[in-house]
């Protein structure tokens, strides 16, 4: 397989991981606000919004170290994408608490972890197409 076409079957999958976090997010931010109000559904897209930001961002990152394909260099990438992806969770939801008062934590967190875990399971089913 070329570089390009590495490069495309990265993007592809990459695309694919985020729009199964936009789905789990809808789907939780959804339910919460059947089960408990506007500002759980409000807590729970906050959540999801916050992985979605960091596995976009790392993914951004994993994309422009793809042309070097020496094994060093890309595991520090990919530690490189994963810390930056952490970090930014850790900022976003810093400012979520800090800012939103109507927060419900136990949305907010089923969010966080459906974005969190659906990112794991579409790279799992790379190929499955959503």
């Amino acid at each position: 397989m070329s570089t390009l076409e590495n490069q495309q079957s990265a993007r592809q999958m990459y695309r694919n991981m985020l729009r199964w976090q936009v789905l789990a997010t809808l789907g939780v931010a959804l339910l919460a606000g059947i089960l408990a109000g506007s500002s759980a559904s409000i807590s729970a897209l906050l959540g999801g919004t916050s992985v979605i930001a960091g596995a976009w961002t790392a993914a951004k990152i994993a994309e422009k170290g793809q042309s070097n394909m020496q094994a060093t260099a890309a595991l520090l990438n990919l530690l490189k994408a994963e810390a930056v992806k952490i970090l930014l969770i850790a900022i976003i939801l810093f400012v979520i608490f800090k800012f939103y008062h109507s927060l419900v934590p136990f949305a907010l967190i089923a969010g966080l972890a459906a974005a969190a875990l659906f990112s794991g399971a579409a790279l799992a089913k790379a190929q499955t197409e959503v």
